[in-house]
């Protein structure tokens, strides 16, 4: 299961001003349109260029966006419908991303020159990435129930996860080593050295999605459980309903206000922001009905969101 639910230049298509009721902070969204048309925008960090880079999955390239909003497209030796998603920032200085139907793992310089690793495994259909505190890159690999590892020079390792088909998601750096969703209902870890934990989640079928580190542990979704959930370190597991029904909550990233802001891929797209005690607000986008799946935390306390369905890039201001 994955998601329920063009312009030429670089222009902004839209804002919209809101007001935080927590916080009473204002609240700007600004969302950019992607060149390539129907390119589905998807996986988005900060890169060390100090701009935004992100996937395009249909169009097949890695997207950059400045700032300001200027965005340009990179091709050229990445696999023909290789589908890239997940991307991160690495301990080298470039980008390393996934391409699932591609089933590589792809690294591209800031100045747009691609390499691609093919992995081990076949059909392993590499979905999320990040930068471990050994200097490596780790990812999960849905396909195969593994999380994978590879080193800035190429070499892969795999690591096979005890409950079967449990279909490792979206990884992030944590206490202890990288933590990842399982869209079967776990939140594991594995230490840099590859030993295994996986903890149960409370709630029944909530495919939990995005994850990101916070205050206290682990913030994640669970898509279908329509909740954001904080697990510690050591495993304890609290779940915060949202207020809206069948929002779907997808990518979450912790903002330099503290919060914790998420997505929502249903109930017509909003952006959510849930404080570290369980309160939760919701924005909606510029764009109504919108699609936005992944979220980072970009340059000046913004954070970025691509929309998938729209073909945009968004930004959130917050004063």
């Amino acid at each position: 299961m994955r998601r329920c639910g063009g312009g030429a230049g670089v222009l902004a298509l839209v804002m919209l001003l809101l007001v935080a009721s927590p916080a009473s902070a204002a609240v700007m969204i600004t969302e950019y349109a992607v060149t390539t048309s129907g390119s589905l925008p998807y996986g988005i960090t900060r890169g060390p260029d100090g701009n935004l880079w992100f996937t395009e999955q249909a169009g097949n390239k890695i997207g950059k966006i400045t700032p300001s909003g200027t965005v340009t497209e990179y091709g050229t030796g990445i696999t023909t419908g290789s589908q890239p998603e997940g991307i991160t920032r690495g301990p080298d200085g470039n980008l390393w991303f996934t391409e699932v139907n591609g089933n590589n793992i792809g690294k591209i310089t800031t100045g747009g020159t691609v390499t691609e690793y093919a992995l081990p495994t076949a059909s392993a259909l590499p979905e999320g990435i990040t930068r471990g505190q050994d200097g490596n890159l780790w990812f999960t690999e849905p396909g195969a129930n593994q999380i994978g590892k590879i080193t800035p020079s190429g070499t892969i390792t795999e690591y096979t996860l005890p409950t079967a088909s449990s279909g490792p998601y979206e990884i992030t750096r944590g206490p202890g080593g990288l933590w990842f969703t399982e869209v079967r209902g776990y939140i594991g870890k594995i230490t840099t050295s590859g030993t295994i934990t996986e903890y149960a989640l409370p709630s029944s079928l909530p495919f939990p999605t995005g994850i990101t580190r916070g205050p206290g542990g682990l913030w994640f979704t669970e898509q279908l459980g329509n909740n954001i959930g904080k697990i510690t370190p050591s495993g304890t597991v609290t779940e915060y309903a949202l207020p809206t029904a069948s929002s779907y909550p997808y990518g979450i990233t912790r903002g330099r206000d503290g919060n914790l802001w998420f997505t929502e891929v249903g109930n017509s797209g909003k952006i959510g922001m849930i404080t570290t005690s369980g309160t939760i607000t919701e924005y909606s986008t510029p764009t109504t009905p919108s699609t936005p799946v992944w979220i980072t935390r970009g340059p000046r306390g913004t954070l970025w969101y691509t929309d998938e369905a729209y073909n945009k890039i968004g930004k959130i201001t917050i004063s």
